[in-house]
């Protein structure tokens, strides 16, 4: 099981490191490891779970943050409706994956990125694809798939594939002014 002790941080040189394409089939190790990256993203929106094991709650996980560099990434956001209810899943181990398109009209998250690799919170904005289409394997489904991902999910899918070329999100602030509004972008809560 991964806790938050696995994960590198962001003084850590690896972090910066460029991850290397995953041979598909995986191989038993890399399907361990695709696996215990989305049980940790699982496991610490689990509110009992994350407290027993003291865990970061996350919604992306990028192989590099656990001392791998491969290109693979665990995605788990559940979409909730107004009275709280998960009405579906966005879930998926992405192996190689590549954004085969995007929308020029970029977004970004109102109150800013946070990292599980960046243990003080930076302030800033994260200008983003507002949409992105991408191809890649899905360990979880063990099928190729095309994804359509918008808004949040789009947003995450980028921060964590800019993992896999040693970027940070903070390396995308406006480095005049971190917290200045993003012209003509969708702001997202």
């Amino acid at each position: 099981m991964i806790t938050m002790k696995d994960i590198i941080d962001d003084i850590h040189p690896l972090i910066r490191e460029i991850s290397k394409e995953v041979k598909v089939p995986l191989s038993e190790e890399d399907e361990k490891l695709a696996l215990d990256m989305f049980e940790y993203l699982k496991n610490s929106q689990d509110e009992e779970i994350a407290e027993k094991y003291d865990l970061r709650p996350g919604v992306g996980l990028a192989a590099v943050q656990v001392g791998q560099l491969k290109r693979m990434c665990a995605i788990y956001i559940p979409n909730v409706d107004s009275e709280g209810n998960v009405k579906n899943i966005d879930q998926w181990v992405l192996v190689n994956p590549k954004v085969i398109s995007y929308t020029e009209k970029e977004a970004y998250l109102r109150h800013g990125e946070g990292c599980l690799s960046v243990p003080e919170d930076k302030s800033g904005l994260v200008p983003r694809h507002a949409k992105i289409t991408l191809k890649a394997y899905d360990a979880l489904t063990k099928k190729d798939v095309k994804i359509v991902a918008r808004g949040f999910t789009a947003i995450c899918i980028q921060h964590e594939m800019d993992h896999f070329d040693g970027v940070l999100y903070y390396d995308h602030f406006n480095k005049e002014n971190p917290t200045a509004p993003i012209p003509n972008a969708m702001v997202i809560e």
